[in-house]
């Protein structure tokens, strides 16, 4: 069972599903020239693709192309269904540092032929997350700094006010689709600046008020 651990809180969290939403920053969509989505695009990840802080990513072998995406990451506390935007915050119970990897080669050759991409987006080590800091302690989710940086160098530096949807909206239309449970894990999207990664790169990520994530790339 893989858990995740909120800040000040004893015990640990059971990860459910995590669920991500992609082409959520318009810059984003434009560097890799998408279209703008009229529906939200949603994916799964497996818990097991979790990777700790201090970690270490394998890029799968049949990949020469991945990707880092650093994503606000939302922890679900509470069960809900069809949940208003209104009340959507209400179930969140943390949020954390997220990186979002993708086999970008391997993405696009599949979405061409018109077939799923989990194998791009859900591999081992796909998913490096930081411990969450518990809701009440982010004044506000649609004003945060989110960077990465390879090797000391800035890669992605955006801010969650260029959400075109956001948290509350994300966690309402994410819901409509299926159940959130405790312990689900929302990612948010991802702010321009996507680069490849290579074997011997050090990654670090932050968002301001939620903390920081370190990986090393195998």
């Amino acid at each position: 069972m893989v858990t995740v651990k909120i800040r000040g809180q004893g015990q640990d969290v059971a990860v459910g599903k995590i669920i991500c939403i992609g082409r959520n920053y318009a810059e984003h969509v434009k560097e890799l020239g998408n279209v703008v989505p009229d529906s939200p695009i949603l994916f799964m990840k497996p818990a097991s693709c979790i990777v700790r802080d201090g970690g270490t990513v394998i890029i799968p072998s049949y990949s020469d192309e991945c990707h880092h995406e650093v994503e606000l990451a939302v922890l679900i506390g509470k069960e809900g269904k069809n949940i208003q935007p209104e009340d959507a915050l209400e179930h969140a119970a943390g949020y954390g540092v997220a990186i979002d990897l993708t086999l970008r080669d391997v993405q696009n050759k599949l979405k061409d032929k018109g077939h799923p991409w989990e194998i791009a987006k859900a591999f081992d080590t796909s998913c490096p997350l930081s411990d969450f800091v518990p809701a009440d302690a982010v004044e506000d989710p649609q004003d945060l700094n989110l960077k990465l940086s390879v090797n000391g160098e800035l890669r992605q530096d955006g801010n969650s006010s260029d959400m075109m949807r956001s948290v509350a909206q994300i966690i309402a239309e994410m819901s409509y689709y299926f159940t959130l449970e405790a312990g689900d894990i929302l990612l948010t999207g991802t702010p321009a600046g996507v680069s490849v990664l290579q074997s011997g790169d050090t990654v670090e990520a932050s968002i301001e008020e939620v903390g920081s994530l370190q990986v090393f790339v195998a």
